[in-house]
């Protein structure tokens, strides 16, 4: 059976958000067409590596010689978009592999998210197993001309920024009611 596929070929709009307090936020990668509204539920380090490497995809693309696209440095001043998650959020699946990729007929990114299954965690001892990829049940595929994903970049890194300050000694994030460092204090406390 063919899997159902959420296509946006471009989207109107294409960000990542969070809803929740800092410390406990659930992140989504959201796309809209006209009333069509499709969320997906991610993890923060997912979204960071998908900006990391879209921003880096974009960036490859500028410095080969044979690219003709008229791709920006930064994300335009137009597309900036800082306003919420469109609402109500209903989650279609949790992320789990997603591929990027580059199609130069029409000059767009093009972002392949799939659900997240048990059956395609593969252990350590699997390694060398000739195992056979489940197929996913949906696809979320999103493609976005050279701008946009700029500014999709520009707004991921505002989106996790905007979490929990990091301890300026030892890098991890300071929670509401306090935070014991173990480069300032010396020590790590261990339960009994």
């Amino acid at each position: 059976m063919a899997p159902l596929v959420h296509g946006f070929d471009p989207p109107e709009r294409f960000v990542a958000g969070t809803v929740g307090p800092p410390g406990s936020r659930t992140f989504f990668l959201q796309a809209r067409s006209g009333a069509r509204v499709v969320s997906v539920a991610l993890e923060k380090q997912q979204v960071s590596a998908l900006a990391e490497r879209i921003d880096e995809l974009l960036d490859e693309v500028m410095a080969s010689e044979l690219n003709e696209a008229m791709i920006p440095a930064v994300a335009p001043l137009g597309l900036e978009d800082g306003e919420p998650l469109e609402q109500p959020i209903e989650e279609e699946f949790r992320a789990g592999t997603m591929t990027l990729s580059w199609d130069p007929s029409d000059e767009r990114v093009v972002i392949e998210v799939f659900p997240y299954t048990e059956a395609a965690v593969v252990s350590p001892e699997q390694l060398d197993e000739d195992l056979e990829e489940p197929e996913p049940d949906e696809i979320f595929l999103v493609r976005l001309p050279a701008g946009a994903a700029r500014a999709f970049v520009k707004r991921a890194e505002q989106v996790l920024e905007a979490g929990r300050p990091s301890c300026p000694f030892c890098g991890n994030p300071i929670d509401p009611d306090g935070h014991l460092c173990v480069r300032a204090n010396g020590f790590r406390r261990r339960d009994p």
